[in-house]
C-alpha cells in the first residue's frame, strides 16, 4: 500500500515540476533575419496591383455565392460569411483609400500650377 501512495506521489510531483517550468525560452526566439523578411515591403507590378482590390471583391462575391449554395447548416458557414464580409470590406477599403490619395494628390498638383 505505501508504494502505491509514493509512486502517486512521485508522479504528481513530477507533473507538477513539468507544469512549472517556464512557457516560453529562448529556443523559442526568432532569429533576426526571419522579422526582416516578414516586415519587408512588397514590391508589386502595376496590373498586379492594381487588381488587388478586384480580386478581394471578387473572392469576397464567390465567397457569398458559395455560402448560399450550401443548404445545410455547417460549421463552415459562419466562416465563409467572415471571409465574404473581410474580403468584401478590404476591396472596398482600398478602392476607397486610393481615390482619396489619388483626389488629394491630383488637387494639390493643379493647386501647384495654379499657384
Amino acid at each position: 500500500m505505501s508504494q502505491e501512495c509514493d509512486y502517486a506521489f512521485d508522479l504528481f510531483i513530477t507533473e507538477v515540476t513539468v507544469m512549472s517550468q517556464p512557457a516560453f525560452d529562448n529556443s523559442m526566439v526568432l532569429p533576426s533575419h526571419v522579422g526582416r523578411r516578414a516586415s519587408r515591403k512588397i514590391w508589386l507590378p502595376n496590373v498586379v496591383y492594381e487588381c488587388v482590390p478586384y480580386f478581394y471583391i471578387l473572392s469576397g462575391f464567390s465567397a457569398l455565392f458559395a455560402t448560399l449554395y450550401i443548404n445545410a447548416w455547417y460549421w463552415v458557414v459562419p466562416h465563409w460569411i467572415l471571409f465574404t464580409a473581410l474580403c468584401l470590406h478590404a476591396g472596398t477599403r482600398i478602392i476607397y483609400q486610393r481615390y482619396r490619395y489619388r483626389t488629394a494628390r491630383r488637387q494639390a498638383v493643379d493647386a501647384a500650377e495654379r499657384g
